[in-house]
């Protein structure tokens, strides 16, 4: 089945793959060649990859994404989202750093706007720690 993953900034993955798993408003779904056709949102949360039907858990490919669409074909997959940050491109300390700032932003916020923006900043961030947090179980 082949997948294309898609941000503002451009198509990040454009391959083919065996499995994906996306975190949706239902809840974690695993997408198999063969799958019913299928349009779900996606929630911020970790992407992962299986390329190969023998590939083990320990060999996934994690995206850190933000909420979009996923869009789900017999033979394709196609998933667009603003962001999608690569498991081996976080930096585990800048983004731990990145959400201490914006928890503080969350209790220092003034009104509504501002408090949506900060959870933002801070889902964004925890998403991005799980992930990291995972690639670094694999490389154990």
């Amino acid at each position: 089945m082949h997948l294309q993953l898609i941000t503002l900034q451009g198509v990040r993955v454009d391959q083919k793959i065996y499995e994906l798993i996306a975190p949706t408003a239902d809840g974690e779904i695993a997408i198999f060649p063969g799958h019913e056709p299928l349009v779900t949102l996606a929630i911020p949360g970790a992407l992962a990859v299986r390329h190969e039907k023998a590939d083990r858990d320990e060999q996934l490919e994690y995206f850190a994404i933000s909420g979009g669409v996923v869009e789900v074909n017999p033979n394709a997959i196609r998933v667009l989202v603003d962001e999608a940050d690569h498991g081996d491109d976080i930096v585990e300390a800048e983004s731990r750093a990145a959400l201490e700032r914006a928890l503080q932003m969350r209790d220092e916020a003034k009104d509504s706007i501002e408090l949506d923006q900060a959870r933002q900043l801070v889902d964004r961030h925890m998403v991005r720690l799980r992930v990291a947090d995972l690639r670094r179980r694999q490389r154990r």
